[in-house]
Protein backbone atom coordinates (compact mmCIF):
# COMPACT_ATOMS: atom_id res chain seq x y z
CA UNK A 1 0.00 0.00 0.00
CA UNK A 2 1.26 3.40 -1.28
CA UNK A 3 1.47 6.53 1.11
CA UNK A 4 -1.29 8.06 -1.02
CA UNK A 5 -3.63 5.09 -0.29
CA UNK A 6 -2.60 4.85 3.45
CA UNK A 7 -3.32 8.70 3.59
CA UNK A 8 -6.96 8.26 1.76
CA UNK A 9 -7.47 5.25 3.87
CA UNK A 10 -6.75 7.59 7.57
CA UNK A 11 -9.27 10.43 6.34
CA UNK A 12 -11.92 7.80 5.30
CA UNK A 13 -11.60 6.38 8.88
CA UNK A 14 -11.51 9.99 10.60
CA UNK A 15 -14.46 10.91 8.34
CA UNK A 16 -16.49 7.98 9.20
CA UNK A 17 -17.19 8.70 12.96
CA UNK A 18 -18.02 12.25 11.80
CA UNK A 19 -20.47 10.88 9.40
CA UNK A 20 -21.93 8.80 11.55
CA UNK A 21 -22.69 11.54 14.19
CA UNK A 22 -23.74 13.88 11.43
CA UNK A 23 -26.45 11.59 10.39
CA UNK A 24 -27.25 10.16 13.77
CA UNK A 25 -31.30 10.12 14.85
CA UNK A 26 -32.09 12.35 15.82
CA UNK A 27 -30.44 15.54 14.69
CA UNK A 28 -33.23 17.71 14.49
CA UNK A 29 -36.69 18.77 15.79
CA UNK A 30 -39.43 15.76 15.04
CA UNK A 31 -43.02 16.61 14.14
CA UNK A 32 -45.82 15.15 16.40
CA UNK A 33 -48.40 15.64 13.99
CA UNK A 34 -52.16 15.43 15.82
CA UNK A 35 -54.79 15.26 13.13
CA UNK A 36 -57.68 17.41 15.41
CA UNK A 37 -57.48 20.99 16.61
CA UNK A 38 -56.82 21.66 20.08
CA UNK A 39 -58.80 20.25 22.98
CA UNK A 40 -59.65 17.26 22.20
CA UNK A 41 -57.65 14.48 23.96
CA UNK A 42 -55.33 13.33 21.15
CA UNK A 43 -54.33 17.13 21.58
CA UNK A 44 -53.54 16.37 25.45
CA UNK A 45 -51.65 12.93 25.34
CA UNK A 46 -50.04 14.52 22.19
CA UNK A 47 -48.44 17.73 24.05
CA UNK A 48 -47.86 15.41 27.40
CA UNK A 49 -45.61 12.76 25.25
CA UNK A 50 -43.62 15.96 23.26
CA UNK A 51 -43.02 17.11 26.99
CA UNK A 52 -41.48 13.48 27.86
CA UNK A 53 -40.03 12.52 24.16
CA UNK A 54 -37.78 16.32 24.03
CA UNK A 55 -35.70 15.81 26.65
CA UNK A 56 -35.24 11.72 26.40
CA UNK A 57 -34.28 12.28 22.33
CA UNK A 58 -32.16 15.32 22.74
CA UNK A 59 -34.65 17.38 20.32
CA UNK A 60 -37.73 19.34 20.78
CA UNK A 61 -40.87 17.03 19.77
CA UNK A 62 -43.12 19.72 18.07
CA UNK A 63 -47.02 19.04 17.97
CA UNK A 64 -48.77 19.85 14.93
CA UNK A 65 -52.46 20.24 14.69
CA UNK A 66 -53.94 19.16 11.42
CA UNK A 67 -57.65 18.80 11.76
CA UNK A 68 -60.24 17.68 9.45
CA UNK A 69 -62.56 15.25 7.63
CA UNK A 70 -62.37 12.91 10.82
CA UNK A 71 -58.35 12.91 10.96
CA UNK A 72 -57.80 12.09 7.91
CA UNK A 73 -55.39 15.07 6.28
CA UNK A 74 -53.14 14.81 9.52
CA UNK A 75 -52.96 11.25 8.95
CA UNK A 76 -52.35 11.09 5.34
CA UNK A 77 -49.84 14.18 5.94
CA UNK A 78 -47.85 11.48 8.13
CA UNK A 79 -48.53 8.71 5.78
CA UNK A 80 -47.12 10.64 2.55
CA UNK A 81 -43.88 11.76 4.87
CA UNK A 82 -40.57 10.71 4.20
CA UNK A 83 -40.01 7.75 6.82
CA UNK A 84 -36.97 8.95 8.21
CA UNK A 85 -38.49 9.40 11.85
CA UNK A 86 -38.87 13.27 11.77
CA UNK A 87 -42.80 12.74 11.14
CA UNK A 88 -45.01 10.61 13.40
CA UNK A 89 -48.30 10.50 14.27
CA UNK A 90 -50.34 10.95 17.37
CA UNK A 91 -53.27 8.21 15.52
CA UNK A 92 -55.97 7.20 17.80
CA UNK A 93 -59.29 4.30 17.62
CA UNK A 94 -60.42 6.60 14.56
CA UNK A 95 -57.75 7.52 12.42
CA UNK A 96 -55.84 3.51 12.82
CA UNK A 97 -59.00 1.62 12.78
CA UNK A 98 -62.40 2.84 12.49
CA UNK A 99 -61.42 5.47 8.44
CA UNK A 100 -60.62 2.39 7.17
CA UNK A 101 -64.61 1.59 6.75
CA UNK A 102 -66.07 4.93 7.36
CA UNK A 103 -64.16 6.75 4.29
CA UNK A 104 -64.48 4.57 1.30
CA UNK A 105 -62.08 6.59 -0.87
CA UNK A 106 -59.79 6.65 2.10
CA UNK A 107 -56.68 7.95 0.68
CA UNK A 108 -54.25 6.01 3.46
CA UNK A 109 -54.30 2.16 4.70
CA UNK A 110 -53.99 2.23 8.05
CA UNK A 111 -51.82 -1.23 8.29
CA UNK A 112 -50.15 -0.49 4.64
CA UNK A 113 -49.05 2.92 5.19
CA UNK A 114 -47.90 3.17 8.74
CA UNK A 115 -45.51 1.38 10.86
CA UNK A 116 -46.68 0.94 14.53
CA UNK A 117 -44.73 2.17 17.10
CA UNK A 118 -46.38 2.22 20.91
CA UNK A 119 -49.50 2.66 21.86
CA UNK A 120 -49.88 5.34 24.97
CA UNK A 121 -53.21 4.87 26.62
CA UNK A 122 -56.95 3.85 26.69
CA UNK A 123 -59.05 6.17 27.26
CA UNK A 124 -62.56 5.56 28.57
CA UNK A 125 -65.30 8.03 27.29
CA UNK A 126 -67.21 9.98 29.58
CA UNK A 127 -70.97 10.62 28.49
CA UNK A 128 -71.67 14.22 28.96
CA UNK A 129 -74.81 16.18 28.62
CA UNK A 130 -75.68 19.94 29.08
CA UNK A 131 -76.24 20.74 33.14
CA UNK A 132 -79.49 22.59 31.87
CA UNK A 133 -80.99 19.07 30.44
CA UNK A 134 -83.54 17.32 32.95
CA UNK A 135 -81.43 14.25 32.57
CA UNK A 136 -79.34 13.53 36.32
CA UNK A 137 -78.51 9.68 35.53
CA UNK A 138 -77.63 7.20 32.22
CA UNK A 139 -81.10 5.90 32.82
CA UNK A 140 -83.02 8.96 32.37
CA UNK A 141 -81.31 9.80 29.18
CA UNK A 142 -81.89 6.90 27.98
CA UNK A 143 -85.38 6.59 28.90
CA UNK A 144 -86.24 9.78 26.99
CA UNK A 145 -83.97 9.18 24.10
CA UNK A 146 -86.09 5.61 23.70
CA UNK A 147 -89.86 7.65 24.18
CA UNK A 148 -88.31 10.35 21.63
CA UNK A 149 -86.07 9.29 18.87
CA UNK A 150 -84.30 11.92 17.29
CA UNK A 151 -85.25 13.98 20.10
CA UNK A 152 -81.80 14.33 21.38
CA UNK A 153 -78.67 15.85 19.60
CA UNK A 154 -75.27 14.80 19.99
CA UNK A 155 -72.12 16.32 18.94
CA UNK A 156 -68.73 14.38 18.47
CA UNK A 157 -65.50 15.87 16.51
CA UNK A 158 -66.58 14.36 13.32
CA UNK A 159 -67.42 11.26 11.42
CA UNK A 160 -64.86 8.40 12.70
CA UNK A 161 -63.69 9.98 15.54
CA UNK A 162 -62.85 8.17 19.07
CA UNK A 163 -66.53 10.00 20.35
CA UNK A 164 -68.71 8.99 17.39
CA UNK A 165 -67.38 5.72 17.92
CA UNK A 166 -68.47 5.35 20.99
CA UNK A 167 -71.48 6.50 20.24
CA UNK A 168 -71.98 4.19 17.76
CA UNK A 169 -71.49 1.52 20.13
CA UNK A 170 -73.88 2.66 22.29
CA UNK A 171 -76.60 3.36 20.28
CA UNK A 172 -76.25 -0.02 18.63
CA UNK A 173 -76.37 -1.91 21.97
CA UNK A 174 -79.19 0.12 23.53
CA UNK A 175 -81.44 0.55 20.33
CA UNK A 176 -81.60 4.20 20.81
CA UNK A 177 -81.93 6.80 18.09
CA UNK A 178 -80.05 10.29 18.53
CA UNK A 179 -79.31 12.81 15.57
CA UNK A 180 -75.61 13.38 15.11
CA UNK A 181 -73.47 16.77 14.97
CA UNK A 182 -70.36 16.76 14.02
CA UNK A 183 -67.80 19.41 14.29
CA UNK A 184 -64.65 19.70 13.07
CA UNK A 185 -62.70 19.43 16.31
CA UNK A 186 -63.84 18.25 19.92
CA UNK A 187 -63.02 21.49 21.11
CA UNK A 188 -65.79 23.61 18.79
CA UNK A 189 -68.21 20.66 19.53
CA UNK A 190 -67.33 21.35 23.71
CA UNK A 191 -68.18 24.72 22.99
CA UNK A 192 -71.68 24.13 21.56
CA UNK A 193 -72.28 21.83 24.00
CA UNK A 194 -71.72 24.15 26.93
CA UNK A 195 -73.59 26.66 25.40
CA UNK A 196 -76.61 24.28 25.26
CA UNK A 197 -77.02 23.83 21.25
CA UNK A 198 -76.17 20.28 21.94
CA UNK A 199 -77.43 18.28 24.39
CA UNK A 200 -74.78 15.11 24.83
CA UNK A 201 -71.73 13.24 23.62
CA UNK A 202 -68.97 11.26 24.87
CA UNK A 203 -65.77 12.45 25.23
CA UNK A 204 -62.48 11.36 26.55
CA UNK A 205 -62.15 11.65 30.27
CA UNK A 206 -59.05 13.89 30.27
CA UNK A 207 -61.21 16.61 28.21
CA UNK A 208 -64.53 16.45 29.51
CA UNK A 209 -63.98 16.04 33.05
CA UNK A 210 -61.98 19.49 33.70
CA UNK A 211 -65.13 21.04 32.24
CA UNK A 212 -68.08 19.02 34.20
CA UNK A 213 -66.02 19.69 37.96
CA UNK A 214 -66.41 23.57 36.61
CA UNK A 215 -70.04 22.83 36.46
CA UNK A 216 -70.28 23.95 32.37
CA UNK A 217 -71.27 20.41 32.18
CA UNK A 218 -72.87 17.00 33.65
CA UNK A 219 -71.01 14.27 33.92
CA UNK A 220 -73.51 10.62 33.60
CA UNK A 221 -71.34 7.44 33.16
CA UNK A 222 -68.29 5.67 31.29
CA UNK A 223 -67.97 3.35 28.40
CA UNK A 224 -65.88 0.92 30.05
CA UNK A 225 -66.86 -2.28 31.00
CA UNK A 226 -65.41 -1.66 34.72
CA UNK A 227 -65.83 2.13 36.79
CA UNK A 228 -62.60 4.26 36.54
CA UNK A 229 -60.39 4.50 39.39
CA UNK A 230 -59.95 8.10 39.37
CA UNK A 231 -63.80 8.61 38.81
CA UNK A 232 -65.31 5.62 41.23
CA UNK A 233 -69.01 7.56 41.70
CA UNK A 234 -69.53 7.73 37.93
CA UNK A 235 -71.25 4.25 36.72
CA UNK A 236 -70.81 2.31 33.68
CA UNK A 237 -73.13 2.11 30.79
CA UNK A 238 -72.83 -1.49 31.48
CA UNK A 239 -74.24 -1.92 34.84
CA UNK A 240 -77.30 0.69 33.59
CA UNK A 241 -78.32 0.55 30.62
CA UNK A 242 -76.56 -1.62 28.50
CA UNK A 243 -75.21 -4.52 29.40
CA UNK A 244 -71.99 -5.77 28.61
CA UNK A 245 -71.22 -2.54 27.22
CA UNK A 246 -67.35 -2.14 26.93
CA UNK A 247 -65.67 0.57 24.44
CA UNK A 248 -62.89 2.36 25.18
CA UNK A 249 -60.49 4.20 22.44
CA UNK A 250 -56.85 4.24 22.71
CA UNK A 251 -54.05 5.78 21.16
CA UNK A 252 -51.08 5.85 19.98
CA UNK A 253 -47.98 6.52 17.73
CA UNK A 254 -46.97 5.43 14.47
CA UNK A 255 -44.74 6.29 11.86
CA UNK A 256 -44.37 6.26 8.06
CA UNK A 257 -44.28 2.69 6.86
CA UNK A 258 -40.68 1.82 6.01
CA UNK A 259 -39.31 3.62 8.88
CA UNK A 260 -36.00 2.46 10.19
CA UNK A 261 -36.38 -0.41 12.96
CA UNK A 262 -33.77 0.99 14.77
CA UNK A 263 -35.81 4.29 14.69
CA UNK A 264 -38.99 2.49 15.61
CA UNK A 265 -37.67 0.57 18.90
CA UNK A 266 -35.60 3.46 19.96
CA UNK A 267 -38.94 5.74 19.79
CA UNK A 268 -40.77 2.96 21.84
CA UNK A 269 -38.04 2.55 24.41
CA UNK A 270 -38.37 5.57 25.21
CA UNK A 271 -42.27 6.12 25.22
CA UNK A 272 -42.65 3.17 27.26
CA UNK A 273 -39.67 4.37 29.61
CA UNK A 274 -42.08 7.80 30.00
CA UNK A 275 -45.37 5.43 30.48
CA UNK A 276 -44.17 3.61 33.26
CA UNK A 277 -42.78 6.56 35.42
CA UNK A 278 -45.08 7.65 38.16
CA UNK A 279 -45.42 11.31 37.18
CA UNK A 280 -46.83 10.54 33.60
CA UNK A 281 -49.00 7.22 35.34
CA UNK A 282 -50.27 10.19 37.30
CA UNK A 283 -51.09 12.41 34.72
CA UNK A 284 -52.80 10.12 33.14
CA UNK A 285 -55.06 8.59 35.32
CA UNK A 286 -55.92 12.21 37.02
CA UNK A 287 -58.78 11.89 34.90
CA UNK A 288 -59.29 8.33 33.86
CA UNK A 289 -56.67 7.54 31.10
CA UNK A 290 -54.50 4.06 31.43
CA UNK A 291 -50.69 3.80 30.59
CA UNK A 292 -50.88 0.99 27.82
CA UNK A 293 -47.35 0.16 27.15
CA UNK A 294 -46.84 -2.37 24.04
CA UNK A 295 -43.90 -3.32 21.77
CA UNK A 296 -44.36 -2.31 18.46
CA UNK A 297 -45.75 -5.77 17.10
CA UNK A 298 -48.32 -5.95 20.15
CA UNK A 299 -49.42 -2.52 18.73
CA UNK A 300 -49.50 -3.29 15.25
CA UNK A 301 -51.53 -6.87 16.19
CA UNK A 302 -53.83 -4.82 18.23
CA UNK A 303 -54.81 -2.47 15.18
CA UNK A 304 -55.33 -5.07 12.84
CA UNK A 305 -57.73 -6.16 15.51
CA UNK A 306 -59.28 -3.50 15.47
CA UNK A 307 -59.72 -2.71 11.72
CA UNK A 308 -61.73 -5.98 11.75
CA UNK A 309 -63.87 -5.11 14.81
CA UNK A 310 -64.72 -1.27 14.09
CA UNK A 311 -65.47 -1.84 10.01
CA UNK A 312 -68.15 -4.67 11.21
CA UNK A 313 -69.91 -2.59 12.91
CA UNK A 314 -69.78 0.46 10.44
CA UNK A 315 -70.74 -1.53 8.09
CA UNK A 316 -73.52 -3.08 9.70
CA UNK A 317 -74.75 0.47 11.11
CA UNK A 318 -74.40 1.62 7.39
CA UNK A 319 -72.68 5.06 8.19
CA UNK A 320 -70.29 6.78 6.40
CA UNK A 321 -68.43 9.32 6.08
CA UNK A 322 -70.24 11.19 3.77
Amino acid sequence: MNRRTLLGAAAGALAAPAALAQGAWPNRPIRLIVPFPPGAANDTLGRAMADQLTPRLGQPVVVENRGGAGGTIGSEVVARAAPDGYTLLLGHIGTLAVNAAMYPNLTYSPVRDFAPVAMIATTPNVLVVNPKQPFQTLKQLHDFAKANPNRVRYCTAGNGSAGHTVMLAFLQATGLEMEHVPYRGLGPALNDLVAGHVDVTWGGAPTVMPLARQGLLRALGVSSAQRVPSLPDLPTAAETVAPGFDTVPWYGIAAPSGTPPEIINRLNREINASLNTEAVAARLRQDGAEPAPRTPEQFGTFIRSEVTRWGELIRAAGVTAN
